[in-house]
C-alpha cells in the first residue's frame, strides 16, 4: 500500500513598475506566506529626461566718426601774427561681457535619476514558512537626453575719419606763422561670451 502525499506549493509575485520623468519611490513588502512557499518582488523605476536648450546671443556695436581741423591762415598783414587751429580727435570703446548657463536644468533632471530626490524605495518578504523561496528583483532605468544649440554672433564695424586743416602764410611784409592742430582715431573692443551647458 503506498501512501501519496500531495503537497500545496504557494506562490506569490508582487510587481511594481513606474515610468516617469524623475525617480519616485517604490517599495513593495510581503509577509506571512506560509510553507514551502515562492515570493518574489519586483520592483522597477524607469527615469527619463530630455532637455533642449537653444541660446541665441548676438552683440553689436556701430560706431562712424569724423573729425576736421579748421584752416589757419595769415594774409595780407605788415607784421603777421601766428594763427593756429584746434585739435580734432576720435575715440570710441566696446565692452560687452555676457553670459548664458544652462546647468541648472542639466543638474535638476540628473538630481531627480541619481535617488537623491524621491528615488530611493524598499523591498522587503519577512515572515515566511519554511522551505520558502524568497527573490527581490530591482531595476532601475535612467536616461538623459540632453542637446544644446548655442549661437554666438559679434559685430563691431567702426568707422573713422580724420583730417588737418590747411595752413597758410601769405602776402605780408613780415611773415607769421599758422599751424593746424593734430587729427587722431582710436578704437578699442572688448567682447566676453560664457556659455555654460
Amino acid at each position: 500500500m503506498k501512501a501519496q502525499i500531495a503537497r500545496a506549493v504557494a506562490t506569490t509575485v508582487l510587481g511594481l513598475g513606474l515610468t516617469t520623468g524623475f525617480a519616485a519611490a517604490q517599495s513593495g513588502s510581503l509577509t506571512n506566506t506560509g510553507p514551502n512557499s515562492k515570493n518574489t518582488v519586483n520592483a522597477g523605476v524607469s527615469n527619463s529626461a530630455k532637455i533642449n536648450n537653444s541660446n541665441k546671443v548676438g552683440v553689436a556695436s556701430y560706431n562712424g566718426q569724423w573729425s576736421q581741423t579748421g584752416s589757419a591762415s595769415a594774409s595780407d598783414n605788415t607784421t603777421a601774427g601766428s594763427a593756429t587751429s584746434g585739435d580734432a580727435s576720435n575715440s570710441n570703446a566696446f565692452d560687452v561681457n555676457a553670459s548664458v548657463d544652462n546647468s541648472g536644468s542639466t543638474d535638476s533632471a540628473m538630481t531627480g535619476m541619481d535617488g537623491s530626490s524621491d528615488g530611493g524605495g524598499t523591498s522587503s518578504i519577512t515572515e515566511t514558512g519554511p522551505d520558502s523561496t524568497n527573490t527581490v528583483n530591482a531595476d532601475t532605468t535612467n536616461k538623459l537626453d540632453v542637446n544644446n544649440k548655442n549661437d554666438v554672433t559679434v559685430t563691431s564695424l567702426n568707422l573713422q575719419g580724420a583730417s588737418t586743416g590747411n595752413a597758410s602764410v601769405s602776402h605780408n611784409t613780415t611773415g607769421g606763422s599758422a599751424t593746424t592742430g593734430s587729427a587722431s582715431n582710436s578704437n578699442s573692443s572688448s567682447v566676453t561670451v560664457d556659455v555654460s551647458n
